[in-house]
């Protein structure tokens, strides 16, 4: 990659040709250059515990070459069988036609996030799950967007004022910066303005810890004995529950203050989830303390976590490709012309959008879902028995060479709003059908209104000798954070 490339006048101006031709140009130039950091696949010639072992510390690692073509897999493990789905018709079949079959998390994901969610949406399924989602919905509606953007913009604008200060020679780590800042955003629209950021901030470290310790892949329920677990690490089962039990007690001590002055102060989600607890009524499961408890964490957990590392991996992507980072500048300088960006606006930067979605497709905040089926199927030309386990993977779906053009190159022009979009079970960085996550429109106008605010006055640089690398657990982040320095526009 040739860092020293900059754009021409002209270059910018032609970011008015017509997009297809654009992604057409963007394709033909990203194909002459190194893909960025991507995990290297296992060998052809590995069994199968071998690859599930080297997925105890990085899930994207069990992947083959090969799985970036197929559209099927089957493999058992003891008890226990796996249906990869690796197509769109395949992933449509689980997530929507036969939805009420494959609404299950994973025996793994549900033992993973049950001592942190417990009977969370994330987790939950059947009657309990179509109730809590219809009580959480209105929460989200697009009507609430406009104000929940504001709170956005001026939690990004802090962090402005707190990088106009800091050194430009110092570094600072990106992973951890973006963290802090969408606390900030989801502490707030989640509990309101009286949440202080070291409220916010504890329940960030609670989440940390919860996913350094949690068991994300669980062997005795990926092998079908789960009776094994009760051998597992005492010693980390101990620690998973101390951080969630700290979690916990910060959110109870919110909804404790909320519930004291109860129909005061701004709008907030968790004052929504209170309503719902008030009138739940005749309308369906009445949402009481702890269910508003468990639904509030995870709305932290999807909304400071996931955005936090899609931020992360967009500065690393800008850095990486110099030509992207001006044609969204170049965009912001002319919509914006310096002030502050509004709800309104984010129409109005198509190519802020691109990237933030081309970032999404290369490094997928959660790369693997699953689903446990409840009763017998064929996926394709594959038999599904009750209790198998499908496994759909945005990694995989998102590089697929039978997909995608380039899959492993950055190409922001793919999102353009006159390119053709790629079909919603292809792309699929929020989940798809009856289980999208509610605060999909949410996410996509925070990750554009935090990138337009700090672009508009910073470009971050990668420190030289930093060499990025790939962590996946429960969710897809940079390992050991993105150290940059911040070059002042």
């Amino acid at each position: 990659m040739d860092h020293d490339i900059v754009l021409s006048k002209s270059e910018v101006i032609a970011n008015k040709a017509d997009d297809n031709q654009r992604l057409a140009d963007a394709l033909k130039r990203a194909q002459c250059l190194e893909p960025p950091v991507r995990v290297k696949p296992v060998a052809e010639n590995e069994g199968i515990m071998f690859r599930m072992h080297r997925a105890q510390h990085d899930l994207l690692s069990v992947w083959r070459e090969k799985d970036y073509s197929i559209r099927t897999s089957r493999m058992k493990l003891l008890n226990q069988d796996y249906v990869l789905c690796n197509s769109p018709d395949t992933v449509r079949r689980v997530f929507l036609e036969q939805h009420d079959n494959y609404d299950r998390k994973s025996p793994q994901m549900r033992r993973a996030l049950e001592p942190l969610l417990d009977d969370g949406l994330f987790v939950s399924d059947g009657d309990l799950w179509r109730q809590r989602r219809r009580q959480c919905a209105p929460s989200l509606t697009n009507a609430l967007l406009p104000g929940f953007c504001t709170t956005m913009t001026a939690s990004a604008e802090e962090t402005v004022r707190q990088w106009t200060h800091h050194p430009s020679d110092a570094p600072i780590d990106m992973l951890t910066e973006m963290a802090h800042l969408t606390a900030r955003i989801i502490g707030r629209t989640i509990f309101g303005d009286d949440t202080t950021d070291e409220e916010a901030e504890q329940v960030v470290a609670g989440f940390t810890e919860y996913q350094r310790h949690s068991e994300h892949l669980d062997m005795a329920n990926m092998l079908g004995l789960p009776f094994l677990s009760l051998l597992g690490n005492p010693l980390r089962r101990a620690r998973t529950r101390y951080s969630a039990k700290q979690v916990h007690e910060i959110i109870d001590r919110i909804i404790d203050r909320h519930t004291s002055r109860s129909g005061q102060g701004q709008h907030s989600l968790i004052e929504s989830f209170m309503a719902s607890m008030k009138d739940g009524g005749n309308n369906g499961c009445p949402m009481g303390r702890k269910a508003v408890r468990n639904e509030a964490i995870v709305m932290f957990m999807a909304g400071h976590e996931t955005t936090a590392n899609a931020l992360a991996w967009c500065w690393y992507l800008l850095d990486y490709d110099r030509q992207a980072m001006a044609l969204l500048q170049q965009e912001l300088d002319d919509v914006l012309g310096g002030r502050t960006p509004r709800y309104e606006d984010v129409a109005k930067l198509p190519y802020t959008m691109a990237v933030f979605e081309e970032a999404m497709r290369l490094y997928p905040p959660v790369p693997m879902l699953s689903r446990q089926a409840r009763g017998a199927d064929q996926i394709r030309n594959r038999e599904v028995r009750p209790g198998t386990v499908l496994l759909v993977s945005p990694w995989l779906m998102h590089r697929h060479r039978k997909l995608w053009e380039a899959p492993n190159h950055f190409v922001p022009e793919r999102f353009l709003p006159k390119v053709p979009r790629p079909d919603k079970f292809t792309y699929l960085p929020f989940s798809v059908g009856p289980r999208v996550c509610l605060g999909k429109r949410f996410g996509l106008y925070e990750g554009v209104l935090c990138l337009a605010t700090l672009a508009q006055h910073f470009t971050p640089t990668l420190l030289p000798d930093h060499q990025v690398a790939i962590e996946c657990r429960l969710t897809l982040r940079p390992q050991g954070g993105l150290p940059m320095k911040l070059q002042p526009r």
